[in-house]
Parts: structure tokens; sequence; C-alpha cells
């Protein structure tokens, strides 16, 4: 449910981030503090890919046995197999392999490629204390690692970077054990292998997300009735200044059930003095429309019940259905900070999303609508973003003295220019979104209006 609600406000701000060189910069420099994650003579160098050495020395560290493979390598208690690993790297690949945590791409070479998102979650579930071949197979890491909370596709598409291997870490780092006794931060500061004075910030952000997390869980994100409240403030300053207010608030209620899925909402729209009433149902693979405005009433209905669109309802019901663990730390590399305060019996966790973190994300939302760069769709949308400059989000959740999240509430800001070329024209938009959960689950009921008068109309095809 946290994704579905989190979706919704956070859609807008996805298309508006531009995606950096490296998105996860905070997280490597908290990661360095509890000394996890090192840099190199030419720092943290986020923006290329890692090695399968780098990636077997973050793996020792989350195993707490650096101290220890350097002294028994020092020692020669360890046996090196591998030609080609340098000697930074030896006393960590001879300790994986003598534990058989590690196998090279043949008996004398470790591999000096890149390591890819698979190979480095299927050592992060290693660390965890699952076994590939018993607790899941190779081929189906990314999925196990997400299921497990850590690790999320969009979150972590195109190439695996370093920068990537620091945040799915980071995330791994508040994953529960497989044994359930801790997650592995705090395993690692019982263990000794982490200062826990050095690891305060971190591992109060994550017992905070994690009970954030924890607040939604129980909630049936396949079915929802909430309220929805947009305010978007839009200031344009060019020669003069002006301002415009879009208002929209209504009710939206869905069920997604496999067999039929449903869905109902009613906005009250309003902009320049002007307002109007939109409603539309879904149902039985029909769209119903209805506008209302200056006093006249138009209804349509669609039929959408082709292969593509039920293509994507199937989608849509997939995604809402995917369960993870209370405990999911999903999208924790993203967060910059998180504050727990109290009041009437009610939780309120106060989260702000570093803007630059969420280039990630629209890269993969750019990935979903083809545009690679080599379209004219694409240079329009790159030519549409350039020069964007998007807040942090705050976001406000809050949770009721049952444990159930109640409100959610983003704030956020977008400013661009509104011509190329010309510096002094901008516009800035102040977005204050809320959604207010009424029901979940099965006291979620849509009641559907007499559609006989509805006019069919058909959709005109597109062309690609």
């Amino acid at each position: 449910m946290f994704t579905v609600l989190a979706a919704v406000l956070l859609l807008t701000a996805a298309m508006a981030v531009t995606a950096s060189a490296s998105d996860y910069d905070a997280v490597a420099e908290d990661l360095s503090a509890i000394g996890v994650f090192r840099g190199t003579s030419s720092g943290f160098e986020l923006d290329r890919a890692p090695t399968r050495s780098e990636a077997a020395i973050m793996l020792v560290r989350l195993y707490g046995a650096e101290d220890d493979a350097k002294t028994a390598y020092a020692a020669g208690q360890l046996t090196m197999p591998f030609t080609d690993v340098g000697t930074t790297a030896a006393p960590y690949v001879a300790w994986l392999y003598e534990n058989g945590i590690v196998n090279g791409v043949s008996a004398t070479k470790f591999g000096t490629g890149a390591c890819s998102a698979k190979m480095y979650c299927a050592f992060l579930l290693r660390a965890l204390g699952y076994q590939d071949g018993v607790d899941f197979q190779y081929a189906d890491t990314l999925a196990f690692a997400q299921e497990k909370g850590f690790y999320d596709p969009i979150q972590f598409s195109g190439t695996f970077l370093r920068d990537d291997l620091a945040a799915v870490t980071y995330q791994a780092l508040g994953t529960d054990l497989k044994d359930g006794s801790a997650y592995l931060l705090k395993s690692l500061i019982d263990n000794g292998a982490v200062d826990a004075q050095a690891a305060t910030p971190m591992t109060e952000k994550i017992e905070a997300y994690r009970a954030l997390m924890a607040a939604s869980a129980g909630m049936d994100s396949t079915a929802m009735d909430a309220d929805m409240d947009a305010q978007i403030e839009m200031t344009y300053t060019g020669d003069s200044s002006e301002s415009v207010t879009l208002g929209m608030s209504g009710n939206m209620r869905m069920i997604l059930d496999e067999s039929d899925i449903q869905m109902a909402y009613t906005f009250d729209i309003s902009a320049m003095g002007d307002s109007m009433t939109m409603s539309e149902w879904l149902t039985d693979g029909w769209v119903y429309v209805q506008m209302e405005e200056n006093g006249e009433t138009v209804r349509t209905k669609t039929q959408v019940n082709t292969e593509e669109t039920q293509a994507l309802l199937d989608q849509i019901q997939s995604a809402a259905s995917m369960t993870s663990p209370a405990s999911s730390v999903s999208g924790l590399a993203m967060v910059d900070s998180i504050t727990v305060s109290t009041s009437g019996g009610r939780t309120v966790y106060t989260m702000v999303i570093d803007q630059s973190s969420i280039g990630a994300v629209m890269d993969a939302v750019l990935g979903m609508l083809n545009t690679d760069g080599s379209s004219a769709d694409a240079a329009l949308m790159e030519d549409f973003l350039d020069g964007m400059n998007f807040s942090d989000i705050t976001a406000v959740y809050t949770v009721g003295s049952d444990g159930q999240m109640r409100d959610m509430r983003m704030q956020f800001s977008v400013t661009m220019g509104t011509t190329p070329g010309a510096p002094n024209e901008s516009l800035k938009m102040d977005y204050d979104m809320t959604v207010t959960v009424n029901a979940t689950g099965d006291s979620v009921r849509i009641t559907f209006p007499n559609f006989s008068n509805f006019e069919e109309v058909t959709v005109p095809e597109i062309a690609a």
C-alpha cells in the first residue's frame, strides 16, 4: 500500500527530475563513516561499474570479517588460487574462497570483469544468511532480493555502477538476517565489526524507516478508498510576474480484483476562476466518463477490453498485489533524513527525500517510455527536462494508534526556464498534495451509477 500511495504523489516528481552521474553521494559518505565503503585515490568513483574484486571486499566487510581476513592472509593461513587478484583484494578474495562463499570464473582466474546487479545481490543475500541453490536460484536472484525488501528494479535500472552498489548495500544493511535475529547493520554492531557510535545516525534512520514500512505493510494494496487533494501554485517570472493556482480535490476508489478490476473517482478541478467536476468509472471492460462544467453535463463510455489495455490492467493488478516484508527498506537510500514525533496517540514521520537520488527513478521512467536518446521523442523529452531544478521532497506520514497508515502529504517545487536562451524567464511550480486513507481491503466498496445514458465513443488509433 505504501508503494501505491507513494506512486500517486511521486509520479509527477519522477517525471520532473533529471538524472545525475551519481545519485547516492550521501549514502557513500554514510557507508564510509562506518568503514563499509571506501574510495580510491580518485574518490568514491561512483560513476563507474564496480569490479568483482571490489564487490568481494564489500562482501567480507558485510560478514564483519575484514580484520580476520587480513590477519589470516598475512599469516599464510588462507589459500589464494587466483592469479588475477591484486594485492589489495587478495586477503578478501582468499577469505571468501576459503569459506566457500565465492568461486572464480576458472580454477586460476577470479575474474576481472564488472560486477552486475544480480551478482552483487547474490553476495548480499549470502551475507544475510541465504544460500543460492537452497533458498533461491541464482537466475532468480533479483526477484528474491526484491522479495526480501532491499532491491527495487526501478531504483536500480540501467548499468550497475558503484553508485548503485553503495545504495543497495545501504538498504541491505537495514534488512533482516535470514534467522530474523537482527537486521544486518545491528548484527555487525553487536559483533564488534562496526562502531556503534559511528553507526548511530544510520541505525536511527533505519529503525524509523522500518517502523514506517511496518505501518504500511498491513494495508491491503489491492483495494483502497482514499481522498486526495492537490494544490499547484504556478508562478511565471519574466518581464512581469503572474501566479495561477490549480486545485484538485476528490475521492478515488479501486478494487484490483483479477477477474474484474474496478476503479471510480470524482474530482473537483479549479483554475483561474473556472471549475469543473470530472468523474470516471472502470468496470466490466468499459470506461465511463462524466464531465460537468458551466451547467452542462457530458457522459461518454469507451470499451477498453483490448489485448493491450488488458495487459496494462494486468500489470497494475500484479504490481499492486506484490507483497514485501514489514521490514522492507526498499527506497531507504533515497532518504536524506527521517524524524519521528507523536501527537494525540498518532505517530508522525517526516521524511526528506534527496532530489539527486531520484535520478535513478527518472532513468527508469524514461526507459519505460522508450526514450533511449535515439528518437525524436527522446530528444524532445531531454530538451524539456534540460534546465529543470527540483527541490527536495518533504513527505509527512501519519500513523494511527492502531498502527495503520492514515494519510500522507508531499510538498516540493520545480523551477524551469520557459524559453531556451531566455535566462530572465522562469516558471516555478509549488506542489502540495495529500492522500487520506479511508479504507483498504475488503471494506472498500464501489457503487456504480446507471450507465444507460452514456454515449459510446471510439478512441482513435494513435500511431507509434
